[in-house]
């Protein structure tokens, strides 16, 4: 009995000792791997705040690059291709806007009179052997205008045309202004006119008048004649320069009024005051002057 007791009791004993021995051990080990856990752990989070810090440090640059490559990538070609068509279209644009308005008015000049003037770039000019020529086609307010000086030796210098459309639907036909010179007339002459205006009431001749134009004082006679169909008036102006007697004839033609329907009356004065805008540009400028004889064996001085 005793001996199974001892054997019992060793063997509890041994049970017992393995008991302490593998709770010992377990409780070692329990907390070994706590440690070590816990390092584990620590580490970890070390390291994954210093992984979240990194990133939150250094991820915003490179979403930069990238949103700016890519904006770079995106907008650099669309620049290029505006900054081409720019460059393109600004030529054009430039080329559009380059061409010069032209001046309203054009200036004729005469080497041989030494007049000049400004006149409208919409009218016509004809000048020299060719102005009275031309003059043919324009109605017979323009056929043979007559020189108003009191002698003769006038050249015809130039002859300046409105246009015929220049006041539709009123009885206006033609209108010009002509420019004349005589070199064979005193000053006293060229004060005087061969005919004069007759429109008085008792049809006597009416002296010719002082009138100043621009800067400059002339005489001025007018002369008017009319038909059934067609009138005719014109202005003579007549001033002493450079040695030589200067005429300028504004003349105006109506034809159709009363005898068409929906002709109304042109506005004359308006007429006369477009004319009259031609003539106030008038200069004379200084020429050399020589006798040169005429086939007829006058001697006239003319300009060069």
């Amino acid at each position: 009995m005793a001996t199974i007791w001892k054997s019992t009791n060793q063997k509890s004993t041994n049970q017992a000792t393995n008991n302490t021995i593998s709770g010992t051990t377990l409780s070692s080990w329990s907390r070994q791997q706590k440690q070590a856990i816990a390092t584990t752990a620590g580490f970890a989070i070390v390291g994954l705040l210093l992984a979240m810090s990194a990133c939150s440090k250094q991820s915003p640059k490179p979403a930069l690059v990238g949103v700016s490559s890519n904006a770079s990538a995106q907008v650099t070609p669309a620049t290029t291709v505006t900054a081409m068509q720019a460059s393109t279209a600004a030529p054009l644009a430039t080329a559009k806007k380059s061409p010069k308005k032209r001046p309203a008015n054009v200036t004729y000049s005469d080497a041989n009179s030494g007049v000049s003037f400004l006149y409208p770039r919409k009218f016509a000019l004809a000048s020299g052997d060719k102005a009275q020529p031309q003059l043919a086609g324009m109605g017979d307010v323009l056929m043979n205008v007559p020189m108003n000086f009191v002698q003769p030796g006038g050249i015809a210098v130039a002859t300046v045309l409105l246009p015929e459309g220049l006041y539709p639907g009123t009885d206006f036909a033609s209108a010009f202004f002509n420019v004349n010179v005589n070199r064979s007339l005193s000053e006293q002459e060229c004060a005087h006119f061969a005919f004069v205006d007759t429109r008085n009431a008792d049809g006597e001749p009416v002296d010719a008048e002082k009138v100043k134009i621009g800067s400059t004082d002339m005489e001025m006679t007018s002369t008017f004649s009319a038909s059934a169909m067609k009138q005719d008036e014109k202005q003579y102006y007549h001033n002493y320069e450079n040695g030589a007697c200067y005429e300028y004839v504004l003349g105006l033609g109506t034809a159709g009024y009363g005898a068409k329907d929906g002709i109304e009356p042109v506005n004359r004065d308006e007429v006369f005051a477009k004319l009259e805008k031609i003539l106030a540009t008038v200069k004379i400028n200084p020429v050399e002057q020589e006798h040169v004889a005429e086939p007829t064996g006058t001697s006239i001085v003319r300009g060069k």
